[in-house]
């Protein structure tokens, strides 16, 4: 897709086009070419949108409670973001829409975004691409994200991944219910929803919540932690919603005041890099090394206890090794040190600017640009701004001291190309061969002689290499792997 093309669409969704949303969604579902490069575009735009997850089982009324809240949220003037989580369908492999159709109160709303996702054969009860929609409906401008999913029982714990708050919903009048979950998404509960309280049964589902809670295991300081509070709620009257809101927002509260929002962030975007390295790396082995057929190949092997699936693998992975170092699959000496393996890659340019905002003005205008970040770096006294191109960037900067480096610089030469930065692997490990090989430093500061690395923008360490021995541009070391936009 061309370049132009993609920002419009990006401008869209910022503005909150239903259209471009639906279209980024059925992209980021789909896996086409060109999702993971709107994403990256997207996502400077997200971390503003609460996602509240509602899980259990099939029955329970999560799509009633669902439209229930949505509509809460709407009358108190919030936007809001429906991600329903169906069955696939076993012809098309898509969503089979049940509770889109429960949730027609709000299709005419302009406030409300529905999207039923299919699972496509995803364990845990979310779709493969629920995150990254849940993406696209921040970046859209929505303050809640509502996220159902699909209602299989114990396994259905990946909401609690994507959540900030999850709920999990219990009835009356379905056996055992408290045993049913114990192994699976009682322990994923932020608050417990008893819907349906109305029928008989209610207490003694309640009580038996309360009693499985009593016996949850002290933490490390040897505190038993809080309960998760039980709101008790009759979705199809919509009794209980207002109270089950108001339980959220004081859970984000105290999570947030506690930095355990933080926390549970933090921890879900570890897992989702995981993820995304392990997709990754799949896509880059199909894609390089093994085809279908070589696949279909190897399965029939194993089905017929030629081989054994163990064996398999690691044929693979030794094919995998010499398409990647060459016939003899043995990687050289000077690759086997991970701080070696990957060369260094242009990361920015960085070009003095007399003033940013009309140096800005001109690139995202005449040009295109657009720009993801403004930075500080309160050592180097300038004020940066960063504009995506490809795979690299731009930094426009700007001083904002008259004795800073970027000040001198414009008085001695004037607007124009400050610096080239390349990105390297290990820090230590460059500035240790590039001494070894007699390259001149800029030692901005010194300890016993060495050059100590700096902290610029994005908190990544630098140091510079001195213009006369890189061919009279000043050039700079950042320590990083892969795309840093």
């Amino acid at each position: 897709m061309p370049n132009d093309s993609l920002q419009r669409w990006v401008e869209e969704i910022l503005r909150g086009d239903a259209r471009a949303v639906a279209r980024a969604i059925s992209a980021v579902e789909n896996r086409e070419p060109h999702a993971r490069e709107l994403l990256r575009r997207l996502f400077p735009h997200t971390g503003r949108a609460v996602i509240i997850g509602v899980t259990g089982s099939p029955g329970t009324g999560k799509s009633t409670l669902v439209d229930g809240l949505a509509a809460v949220l709407r009358r108190r003037g919030h936007t809001v973001g429906i991600l329903a989580v169906d069955p696939s369908s076993p012809f098309s492999g898509g969503a089979i829409l049940g509770d889109r159709v429960r949730m027609q109160t709000h299709a005419t709303d302009p406030g409300t975004y529905i999207r039923s996702m299919a699972t496509r054969g995803a364990l845990g009860g979310l779709s493969a691409g629920a995150l990254d929609a849940a993406v696209v409906l921040d970046a859209s401008g929505k303050e809640y994200i509502l996220i159902e999913t699909v209602g299989v029982g114990q396994d259905e714990v990946d909401v609690m991944r994507i959540a900030d708050v999850t709920l999990v919903l219990l009835v009356p009048g379905m056996g055992d219910d408290v045993q049913a979950f114990k192994a699976g998404i009682m322990e994923i509960a932020d608050i417990f929803v008893l819907n349906k309280a109305d029928l008989d049964g209610a207490d003694r589902v309640e009580r038996e919540i309360r009693a499985l809670l009593s016996l949850a295991s002290p933490d490390e300081a040897g505190q038993t932690p809080p309960s998760p509070p039980i709101v008790r709620t009759v979705a199809t009257r919509q009794q209980g919603i207002e109270e089950l809101l108001e339980a959220v927002l004081r859970f984000l509260e105290v999570s947030r005041n506690q930095g355990k929002l933080k926390q549970r962030q933090v921890e879900h975007w570890r897992q989702r890099i995981v993820e995304l390295l392990r997709e990754r790396l799949l896509d880059r082995v199909m894609g390089g090394v093994l085809q279908n057929s070589d696949l279909n190949r190897y399965a029939a092997a194993v089905a017929s206890r030629e081989t054994d699936p163990y064996s398999v693998t690691d044929q693979i992975l030794e094919q995998a090794n010499r398409h990647q170092y060459g016939v003899s699959g043995v990687v050289p000496d000077d690759k086997k040190d991970d701080t070696n393996r990957e060369p260094a890659a242009l990361d920015h340019v960085g070009i003095a600017v007399a003033a940013l905002a009309e140096a800005v003005e001109l690139y995202e205008r005449a040009l295109g640009l657009q720009v993801t970040g403004y930075e500080v770096i309160p050592q180097e006294k300038t004020r940066v701004a960063m504009l995506p191109v490809g795979d690299t960037r731009i930094e426009l900067m700007e001083a904002t001291e008259p004795d800073s480096p970027i000040a001198r610089f414009l008085a001695k030469r004037g607007p124009g190309l400050h610096h080239i930065s390349l990105r390297v692997p290990n820090l230590e490990a460059a500035i240790a061969r590039l001494e070894q090989n007699g390259v001149k430093l800029v030692k901005q500061t010194k300890r016993q002689g060495d050059v100590v690395s700096q902290v610029g923008a994005g908190g990544h360490r630098y140091v510079f290499v001195h213009p006369s021995s890189a061919g009279g541009v000043l050039l700079e070391l950042v320590e990083g792997t892969g795309n840093r936009e």
